[in-house]
């Protein structure tokens, strides 16, 4: 992280000996551990956190193109039966309702059968 040698580490070492003494030095050094300590774990949490949410937002877009794709070959796949229902078949144009069929019936049954489609009378 820091590019420190070992004499730069020495140097800092006799200069906190001779000011803060050999009573207070070995508190400091403890103290100053304690705060390295907690900084790089904060550092380690931030590292992580930030990893989760890239590794998040990439499954997020790695997703939305898998949707994309899939509704792209379901609308694909969808389109020829659209069409077939769009269109007029010539059978639906045939095809009568069954009120029409009902009317049709009915009206045959009361029709009465033409001039020529009746039996000859018998008559002498």
């Amino acid at each position: 992280m820091f590019d420190i040698g070992f004499a730069e580490i020495l140097i800092v070492a006799v200069v906190a000996l001779v000011v803060l003494g050999p009573d207070k030095l070995p508190v400091a050094v403890k103290t100053v551990g304690l705060w390295v300590g907690r900084i790089r774990r904060t550092v380690s949490s931030i590292q992580s956190e930030i990893s989760e949410e890239l590794r998040v937002e990439e499954m997020k877009r790695t997703t939305a193109i898998k949707k994309e794709e899939l509704e792209k070959e379901l609308n694909e796949m969808r389109q020829p039966f659209q069409d077939a229902l769009n269109e007029e078949s010539p059978m639906a144009a045939k095809a009568a309702s069954p009120d029409e069929l009902k009317a049709q019936s009915e009206q045959a049954e009361t029709v009465e059968p033409a001039e020529s489609d009746k039996e000859p009378s018998t008559k002498k």
